[in-house]
């Protein structure tokens, strides 16, 4: 799995409970020498949570990365002419994140950055994260599945128990659905126990 000097837009999505292994897979990106321009959704710049602040885990990626990042609807609609990204991927993708997407909603910087980027026919890599994925969510899943350019990181139910709706992405197989993703192949199984 050769991802160096590839540019991977990196959008990141207000799954908060997931930022510590996102930043993980950026890091792991990151030493694989990839070039990542990470993306951030309105809500990951402005909730502070139980997990951090806003800031203090903007500021890490940014560390990570290199780069500052795309914060705004207009930094992130050049990505489509400019055609610079070679693969894209969402990680995590919250429910509200995949919705928007499968009905073409583009209100927030990774949707834009999503949209313009798949205009040019390049991968997305979604990595699913959200507490109604087998509810509300599970017909909006269906169809990005169904959706050609569209790959999923392999998620699993995270907490059958209590959550028995609840999905959550592989993180740790973030690089390799992204190589797969390069060749024009989804990562399988993709739903994973």
């Amino acid at each position: 799995m050769d991802l160096s000097n590839r540019n991977i837009g990196y959008g990141i999505t207000g799954s908060f409970c997931t930022f510590a292994k996102t930043r993980k897979e950026i890091q792991r990106l990151t030493e694989m020498g990839a070039h990542v321009i990470p993306i951030f959704s309105y809500q990951t710049q402005n909730c502070d949570t139980r997990f951090g602040t806003a800031k203090e885990f903007m500021e890490e990626v940014c560390d990570i990365t290199g780069n500052p990042g795309i914060r705004t609807l207009q930094e992130a609609e050049p990505i489509g002419p400019k055609g610079y990204l070679d693969v894209m991927a969402i990680a995590p993708c919250t429910g509200n994140s995949a919705a928007k997407l499968a009905n073409a909603i583009t209100d927030t910087p990774v949707l834009m950055a999503a949209k313009a980027h798949m205009r040019n026919g390049k991968p997305l890599v979604i990595a699913i994260s959200t507490n109604d994925a087998l509810g509300a969510s599970f017909k909006n899943i269906g169809m990005l599945m169904n959706t050609k350019h569209i790959y999923f990181v392999p998620f699993a139910q995270d907490n059958y128990e209590k959550k028995p709706n609840s999905m959550v992405a592989k993180m740790e197989l973030l690089p390799e659905t992204i190589s797969a993703a390069l060749e024009g192949k989804q990562l399988q199984p993709v739903v994973r126990g």
